[in-house]
């Protein structure tokens, strides 16, 4: 017979809250076995193999004039998603990587922490953020979240990806002294 676990037991094995699973049950995306005493029973078996949740792809560019790009990064995202059968959402994204304020990196992490996503697919991961994006995987590995990095680059030195991570800083911050002259200029 099945080994049947209680609503506490499933949020702690989930990591999730209780009121979660029971909006899970309530959207009809579990089910639950009621003891006589009116009590919520689920078979464990169901939740061992059984990954609950979307998949979340997010795809983003850093300006307006890469909108081009970030129509291929939805398509093969799309693609991706479409070809191994999964229900999925592509959330698109527009705005500096270390910016930490966008919409749709607010949305992705809202979900992330609602334990409404069984994985999140990007194309590389510096899409996702520039810096920290480490910080965003670790959350995904608490949470029992597959990440899954299409163009996944051999793993730099760490001369690399400092000389990298300095170059990135450098022109971002070109950028933003850029475009607040020209805003200065556009005034005058």
């Amino acid at each position: 017979m099945d080994r049947l676990i209680s609503i506490g037991e499933l949020a702690e094995l989930k990591a999730v809250s209780v009121d979660t699973i029971r909006r899970w049950e309530n959207e009809g995306k579990i089910k639950s076995v009621r003891t006589n005493g009116g009590h919520r029973r689920y078979r464990l078996a169901d939740f061992v193999e059984q990954k609950l949740g979307k998949t979340l792809a997010y795809a983003r560019v850093s300006s307006q004039d890469l909108k081009h790009d970030l129509d291929r990064q939805d398509a093969v995202l799309s693609g991706y998603c479409q070809s191994n059968g999964w229900n999925y959402e592509v959330i698109r994204d527009l705005g500096s990587g270390m910016n930490y304020r966008k919409k749709g990196l607010n949305k992705l992490l809202a979900a992330i922490l609602d334990g409404d996503v069984a994985r999140l697919v990007i194309t590389h991961k510096d899409r996702l953020l520039r810096f920290g994006s480490e910080l965003i995987f670790a959350v995904c590995e608490y949470h029992d979240i597959e990440v899954i990095i299409l163009n996944k680059k051999e793993d730099a030195t760490f001369e690399e990806d400092l000389a990298s991570d300095v170059l990135e800083i450098i022109t971002v911050f070109s950028a933003r002294l850029y475009g607040s002259r020209s805003n200065k200029n556009k005034k005058l």
